[in-house]
């Protein structure tokens, strides 16, 4: 991999899509100012995190790929000359939505899209209500900023995702976030929370030999039916290289953008002293395909 400069943008969404979007376009010429090649978005960035309740009009957000945000975004793109990681709410068909991550080309095209693949369903996060699980498996997508392995939020949980991105050839492990804590927990437990949350992801990247982008949101968001507390947005993004250490990390309070360089060698040389591919023990894998080994 070249050595590329990556834009992370930080920031709190609210039901103004029109304010949500000016401002993540904001971030993304800050970004490119700064000498940003490719621009990394958080996860649903167009508007609040609507998934706290389940509710049939929230699906009147989705729209199509391509569509009027490809198209902004894209417009953007190409202005700029960067490669961004969007993430749409997709409507696919009626009744059949996806969480979408796409990637724009640096000349306005869709480079490639990824559907995200693990969702969840717990409280102040019923996901699956409204997103059917992807279908265009576990592919990076090539572009003129590198091989990216795009994964979107709670895909961030699973090494399996992040193991299979490496072994198609992915350069980059990049995940669009939406995650935050429950306002009643007390501060000890969000501390477990954060840790967990930055530990898994740093164990992709060394367990990769790649770079692991996390991009999340910050600020409150209330829950529109009133029956939970709402979430707050932890933030924390952040770049890993491929030993796991910290080359970025953002505020957990605050909007900011993130300008981090990558060096193009170090995976291949972190790589050639610890050769995890090569001492994988694939013969013996079979009951992964499990889903649990009685």
């Amino acid at each position: 991999m070249k050595n590329i400069v990556i834009g992370l943008v930080q920031q709190s969404c609210s039901a103004d899509r029109k304010e949500t979007i000016s401002k993540t376009i904001a971030g993304i010429r800050e970004a490119a100012a700064k000498g940003a090649e490719l621009v990394v978005l958080q996860e649903l960035h167009c508007g609040p995190y609507f998934c706290q309740t389940e509710d049939t009009d929230c699906f009147d957000l989705a729209e199509s790929i391509p569509g009027p945000s490809t198209e902004e975004f894209g417009a953007i793109a190409k202005e700029l000359g960067v490669v961004i990681v969007t993430s749409l709410f997709e409507r696919r068909a009626p009744g059949l939505y996806h969480n979408t991550a796409v990637v724009l080309e640096k000349d306005g095209s869709i480079a490639g899209k990824y559907r995200k693949m693990h969702i969840p369903d717990d409280p102040a996060f019923y996901e699956k209500f409204y997103f059917t699980p992807g279908d265009l498996g576990f592919e990076p997508i090539q572009t003129s900023a590198g091989k990216l392995g795009v994964l979107v939020c709670w895909d961030q949980w699973y090494p399996e995702a992040a193991r299979l991105m490496a072994l198609a050839g992915a350069e980059l492990l990049i995940y669009p976030t939406a995650i935050g804590w429950d306002p009643n927990d007390n501060d000890a437990e969000k501390k477990r929370q954060l840790d967990a949350w930055i530990t898994i992801q740093r164990s992709h990247a060394v367990a990769n030999g790649i770079p692991v982008v996390s991009v999340n949101r910050v600020g409150f968001e209330a829950d529109p039916s009133k029956v939970g507390a709402g979430i707050e947005f932890w933030g924390n993004s952040f770049v890993a290289g491929p030993q796991g250490e910290f080359l970025a990390q953002g505020k957990n309070e605050g909007e900011e953008v993130l300008v981090v360089k990558i060096d193009g060698d170090r995976s291949e040389n972190v790589r050639r002293i610890w050769p995890f591919l090569r001492d994988r023990r694939i013969d013996d894998y079979g009951d992964l395909l499990k889903r649990y080994r009685d």
